[in-house]
Formats: C-alpha cells, sequence, structure tokens
C-alpha cells in the first residue's frame, strides 16, 4: 500500500510539474464554461431595429419608446418612405423596421383596433425570429395598457410580421454561407500547415530553404496549387447550393469570385504562418482545426449574433477573418449587395493577406539565415 501511494504521489508531481498538462485539466474547462456561457445565448440584446412612422402622433411615439427603452433594441435609423427600407437593411446593422400606419393613432381611438407591420431581416433566419417576437411581446404589453384606457379586452395593436429577403426564413440562407466560409478556412490552414510541417518533420524543408529559391517563391509555390483546387471547390459548394438548396447567388456572381479567391488565399497565408510556429504534424492540425473551428462557430456571428455577446467577445471576434467573409457572403449572395457595402470588410481581409504574408516571409528568411 506504502509502495502504490508513493506511485500516486509521483504521478501528482509529474502533472503538476507539467504546466500543458494542467491547462488542459483547469484552463481549458475555465475558458470553455465562460464562452458558451455568454456565447451561447438566445437572448436579444442592442438588436437594430429602424423606424418608419406615417402616423407621427402620441401614440407611435409612446409605442416607439416603449420598444426602445425596453433594453433589447438600439435604433439605427428613422426612415422617411418605404424606398429606404431595403437600403438599409442591406447596410447590415438593422435587423428589423417598425412600419406605423398612416393615422395610427387616430384609427386606434375611434375603431378600436390599428396595424404595426415588422419586417425582419431574414438573412439570419434564428435572429429575425427573436426580434420579431420580442417586439410582438413588447406591443402586447402596450396593449394591455392601452386596453385599460379603452376599456376593452381584444388588442389595439396588431403586429403583422414579414421577412425580408428570406420570406420562408429556410435555414440554410444561414447555414450555407457560414458553412463555406468554415471549410474554406479549415481546409485551406489546414492543407497548407500540414504540408509545410511534414516537410519540416521529414527534413526536405531545409533543401528547399538552401535552394536558389527565396522565400517569398516558396510559399507562392506552397500556395498556387491549393489555391486553384479551393477555387474549384468553391465553384462546387456554389453549384450545390443553388441546385440542391435553391439559394442563388442575387448580387454579382463575379464579385462574390473575386471575395472567395481573396478569402482563399488569406487562409492559405494563415496556414504558412501555422506551419512556421509548429514544429510537428499534429500541432499544424492541432491548431488549425481545432484552433480554429470553435472560434469560427462561436465568435464570427456564423449563428450566435455578435452584439449580443459581452465587449470583450466582440474584440476578440474582430481579429477572426471569418467574421468578415460571412459579412461580404451573406451580403452578396442573399441581400444582392454591391462592393460599396462590402468594401471594409473587403480591406479588412486584404490587410490581413498582406500581414499573414509579411510574418511567414520573415520567419522562412529568419531560418535560411540560421
Amino acid at each position: 500500500m506504502k509502495r502504490f501511494l508513493g506511485f500516486v504521489k509521483k504521478e501528482f508531481i509529474h502533472i503538476f510539474r507539467d504546466y500543458r498538462t494542467l491547462i488542459i485539466l483547469f484552463g481549458i474547462p475555465a475558458v470553455q464554461i465562460l464562452v458558451f456561457g455568454f456565447v451561447v445565448s438566445t437572448d436579444i440584446k442592442d438588436a437594430g431595429v429602424a423606424i418608419l412612422d406615417l402616423s407621427r402622433d402620441e401614440t407611435t411615439q409612446k409605442l416607439t419608446d416603449k420598444i426602445l427603452s425596453s433594453g433589447f433594441f438600439r435604433k439605427t435609423g428613422e426612415l422617411l418612405n418605404y424606398n429606404d427600407i431595403d437600403r438599409i437593411f442591406k447596410k447590415g446593422n438593422t435587423k428589423a423596421v417598425i412600419i406605423f400606419e398612416k393615422d395610427l393613432g387616430s384609427r386606434l381611438f375611434r375603431e378600436g383596433t390599428a396595424s404595426v407591420n415588422i419586417i425582419a431581416d431574414g438573412s439570419e433566419p434564428n435572429v429575425a425570429t427573436l426580434v420579431s417576437n420580442y417586439i410582438s411581446a413588447i406591443i402586447s404589453d402596450f396593449n394591455r395598457e392601452m386596453n385599460k384606457t379603452l376599456l376593452s379586452s381584444s388588442p389595439v395593436v396588431q403586429p403583422e410580421v414579414r421577412m425580408y429577403f428570406n420570406p420562408s426564413l429556410k435555414s440554410h440562407f444561414m447555414f450555407v454561407p457560414g458553412v463555406i466560409t468554415l471549410i474554406m478556412i479549415l481546409i485551406c490552414a489546414l492543407m497548407t500547415s500540414v504540408t509545410i510541417t511534414r516537410e519540416k518533420e521529414f527534413g526536405t524543408m531545409e533543401v528547399l530553404l538552401v535552394s536558389p529559391l527565396k522565400p517569398s517563391q516558396i510559399i507562392l509555390g506552397k500556395v498556387a496549387p491549393y489555391f486553384l483546387l479551393s477555387f474549384i471547390n468553391i465553384i462546387t459548394i456554389l453549384i450545390l447550393s443553388w441546385f440542391v438548396f435553391g439559394l442563388p447567388v442575387r448580387g454579382s456572381l463575379i464579385l462574390l469570385l473575386l471575395e472567395t479567391m481573396l478569402y482563399i488565399m488569406m487562409s492559405l497565408t494563415l496556414g504558412i504562418l501555422i506551419s512556421t510556429v509548429s514544429k510537428t504534424m499534429q500541432q499544424a492540425i492541432f491548431i488549425s482545426a481545432i484552433g480554429m473551428m470553435l472560434p469560427t462557430i462561436l465568435l464570427s456571428g456564423f449563428i450566435f449574433p455578435i452584439e449580443n455577446m459581452p465587449k470583450v467577445y466582440d474584440y476578440f471576434s474582430s481579429i477572426l477573418p471569418p467574421r468578415y467573409f460571412i459579412v461580404i457572403i451573406k451580403n452578396i449572395m442573399i441581400k444582392g449587395t454591391g462592393l460599396q457595402y462590402v468594401w471594409k470588410e473587403t480591406l479588412i481581409i486584404a490587410l490581413m493577406t498582406l500581414i499573414f504574408m509579411a510574418l511567414s516571409i520573415k520567419k522562412f528568411s529568419l531560418r535560411l539565415q540560421q
């Protein structure tokens, strides 16, 4: 028994001496509970809403104040006419437009009933459903208050919900763009990082480093085949999404392909950068697959709205390239927007590509000097 206890004591000592084991035992569970606890949420917070008030009377002002003071919504614009609805939705920061019909207040008191139109952005079906349900609940609470005034038991303001871009609320309008974003960064980063790390493990990378080829030429030579294959892959995915799921490209197909090429290049250069800091293929696989998958799913806005997360997660997600490509692909594919609506995200991905490329070349140059 004494020998057994001594053996157990030795194992404890080994565990506490290895910081990597301690991170796995205590660090990862703590990080996961913090991430999942705050990110995986069905609550609405600071969702953008725009108001089209055709009545502009006391009743619509009270209802507007009640909606905006609830803490769930923030006002993103005051619309003048119906033509502004498409424009404000394409900007991307508005989840719903609330339309008050003309003479709502006078009709309410004259006929005892009136309607409020809620138009939600159906490109994100889950968020659209939540936003419309929250607004409808606030209107129902407003009805109860009005019922006391009018001594009526029937609802006085009736919400009418419609979905923009995705009237049927088909879930693949959300999942197809998100899956494209996830697949591309995982496959591109994983394949390039594993390929280069394998050559480092087998010793063939040293041959390349002492060859007449420059580090930039080595990187471009590694990237070129995977760039072409990934581009063929994305065309196949777009064709499948069109014929199988009925998801067409409403915007410019050429612009979408150019944006996709930029995203593929960024993902490939990220894979190159991962290979420069990985000593083994296992490390490269862990960083590329596991290290990129969870952040992309949870913090990129793929499934869970970023505005619902604490501010610290917003800052962290801002360094994730998938966050920006999801905005681009949804705007072009589903909303049919042009470059004027996605130029900021395009510029950010282009800058990331240049940064990853420069860091990769620098690290290769350092290995060459050594």
